[in-house]
């Protein structure tokens, strides 16, 4: 599979609920391996993980690749909801840093 395929896949957790959408990837330049999946979080996910939601825009996340069960038609984590809250990295642009 080509990097550029997993963008735009659904990204399920353990328990079969929809954590979002991938937006992106991050590549370690040194080694080129893909480190991390930027994950658009679905507005249920982003209330569970108690996250606030912009008036306009989304909240973003960044999973990393341990995290990935496999990949087929969907990403599988290998994580719960409850598990996510400890790994994955908020990514806050500039508007949400006050």
């Amino acid at each position: 599979m080509r990097p550029y395929e997993l963008k735009g896949m659904t990204v399920i957790e353990t328990g079969a609920k929809i954590v979002g959408e991938v937006r992106s990837i991050e590549v370690d330049c040194s080694s080129w391996k893909v480190t991390h999946l930027r994950v658009e979080l679905t507005d249920e996910l982003v209330k569970i993980l108690g996250y606030k939601k912009p008036f306009l825009g989304h909240i973003e996340v960044m999973v990393s690749v341990s995290a990935v069960k496999s990949v087929a038609d969907v990403v599988n984590l290998n994580k719960s909801i409850e598990e996510l809250r400890d790994i994955v990295e908020p990514q806050l642009y500039e508007s949400q840093k006050t």
